[in-house]
C-alpha cells in the first residue's frame, strides 16, 4: 500500500472507489486546517501538537455530525423490539406457508405494522454505513499526505505541498512520527504504536464485553448466540492488532479517539436504552423507580407503593360494598313473531304490579305452545 514512488491506493479497485469519496476527503482536510491554524493562532507550534490536536477535533466532529442518527438507531432499535411478541405472531400465522400469495401477505401486515407504529427497520443501519466511509476516507487523507508533501501526488483539498510537508515533520515528543508505522518506527517509536494498539483493542474489547454481559436479554440468549458473541469479543482485536500495525501513527490517533468515543458512547446507550430483559433494562427499571418516588417526595406526592396501597384498598372497599356481586348482564327484548319471534311459542309480556313495566327477562314472559304447532 504505501510504497516509495507510487501510492497504490490511487490504483485499481481502490483508486475508484476513494475518487468517489473525494467530497469526504476534501471535507476532513479543511476541517483539519482550519483547526490546526486556531490552535496555531492561539500560540500554539505549526508543527507538532497542533496536528494532533487537529486530528482528535476531527473525530469529535464526526462524532457529533453521526450522534443523531445514532440516537435515532437507538429508539428505533427498542421500538423493533417492542414489536418483537407482534412479529412473531405474523410469523406463526405465515408459517408453513410457501405459496407467493402468503409471502404477500406476510409482508404486507410486516410493512403496516412498522408504519402504524413508525418505526424503519433501516434505521439501525445507517450509523455504520455512515462511518464506515468517513474512517475509509480518514485512512486515505492521512495516508497520502506524504505522498503530497514528495510530490508523488497531486494536492488533496486543503493539503498543498507546503501544508503536507509542516504535517509530516509532526512526531509526539520526538518518538514517533505522525507518518510512520510499526515497521518503520524506531525501538521508541514501535512501544508508541504498541500501546497505541493495544488501547485500541481494549476499547473493543470492553466495548463487546459491556454489550454481552449486559445489554442481552436472557431469553435471546441461546447457545449458538452465545458462543457467537464469545468468538466475536476476541476475534476482532485480534484483527486489530495486525491491522493496526500497518497504520500510519497519525491514524492510530484517530482509531483510538474513535474507539474511545464509541466507548462512551456504547456505556451511554446500555445506561439509558438498555435492551429490554437485560440486566441494564432491571437496574433502569429499579433506578427509574428509585427516581420517581424521590420526585414524588420533593412534590409532596405519595410514592409509588403507597399509591398502589391506595388503590388496593379502595378497590376492595368498594368489593364489599357491593357484596362481591357481578353485575348481571341485560338482556336484549325478544321481538314477537310479526318481527321474527320464534312460531312454536305464545311470548306474553307480564307487567310487575309494584311498577307498572313490561319485563322482559325470563320472570315477565309467559311462554306456551301455540295449539297449532301441537302435533
Amino acid at each position: 500500500m504505501i510504497n516509495q514512488n507510487q501510492f497504490l491506493l490511487d490504483s485499481g479497485f481502490w483508486g475508484f472507489l476513494y475518487k468517489i469519496l473525494t467530497p469526504v476527503e476534501w471535507l476532513q482536510t479543511w476541517i483539519m486546517k482550519i483547526v490546526h491554524d486556531f490552535f496555531v493562532m492561539l500560540g500554539m507550534s505549526p508543527v507538532g501538537v497542533s496536528w494532533i490536536l487537529a486530528i482528535i477535533i476531527l473525530v469529535l466532529v464526526v462524532q457529533a455530525c453521526i450522534f443523531p442518527l445514532f440516537y435515532k438507531q437507538m429508539k428505533s432499535m427498542r421500538k423493533m423490539q417492542a414489536l418483537a411478541p407482534k412479529m412473531q405472531r405474523i410469523q406463526n400465522k405465515y408459517k408453513g406457508k410457501t405459496d407467493q400469495a402468503s409471502k404477500e401477505a406476510m409482508s404486507r401486515e410486516t410493512m403496516k405494522l412498522y408504519q402504524d407504529n413508525n418505526v424503519n427497520p433501516a434505521g439501525s443501519c445507517l450509523p455504520m454505513l455512515i462511518q464506515g466511509p468517513v474512517f475509509m476516507s480518514m485512512f486515505y487523507t492521512l495516508s497520502a499526505i506524504p505522498y503530497i508533501a514528495n510530490g508523488k501526488r497531486d494536492p488533496l483539498g486543503a493539503f498543498d505541498v507546503a501544508t503536507a510537508k509542516q504535517f509530516t515533520q509532526t512526531d509526539v515528543f520526538g518518538i514517533v512520527s505522525v507518518t510512520d508505522n510499526f515497521t518503520r518506527a524506531a525501538t521508541a517509536g514501535k512501544v508508541v504504536i504498541g500501546v497505541f494498539v493495544f488501547l485500541m483493542c481494549f476499547c473493543l474489547w470492553l466495548m463487546q464485553y459491556i454489550n454481552m454481559k449486559r445489554n442481552m436479554a436472557a431469553a435471546s440468549m441461546n447457545k449458538q448466540t452465545e458462543t457467537m458473541q464469545k468468538a466475536m469479543l476476541w476475534l476482532f482485536p485480534v484483527m486489530y492488532i495486525f491491522s493496526g500495525a500497518s497504520f500510519p501513527f497519525a491514524v492510530l490517533v484517530y482509531w483510538l479517539t474513535n474507539n474511545v468515543c464509541n466507548l462512551c458512547r456504547t456505556l451511554w446507550q446500555v445506561y439509558c436504552f438498555p435492551t429490554p430483559g437485560s440486566p441494564a433494562a432491571e437496574d433502569k427499571e429499579k433506578r427509574d423507580h428509585r427516581n420517581e418516588n424521590a420526585r414524588r417526595e420533593k412534590a409532596g406526592l405519595p410514592s409509588l407503593e403507597e399509591e398502589a396501597l391506595a388503590k388496593a384498598k379502595e378497590e376492595a372497599a368498594r368489593k364489599v360494598s357491593q357484596g362481591f356481586q357481578r353485575q348481571q348482564p341485560v338482556r336484549k327484548r325478544r321481538k314477537n313473531n310479526e318481527d321474527g319471534a320464534c312460531p312454536m311459542f305464545h311470548v306474553k309480556h307480564r307487567t310487575r304490579p309494584d311498577t307498572n313495566q313490561s319485563c322482559s327477562g325470563e320472570q315477565g314472559l309467559d311462554l306456551r305452545i301455540r295449539p297449532d304447532m301441537k302435533e
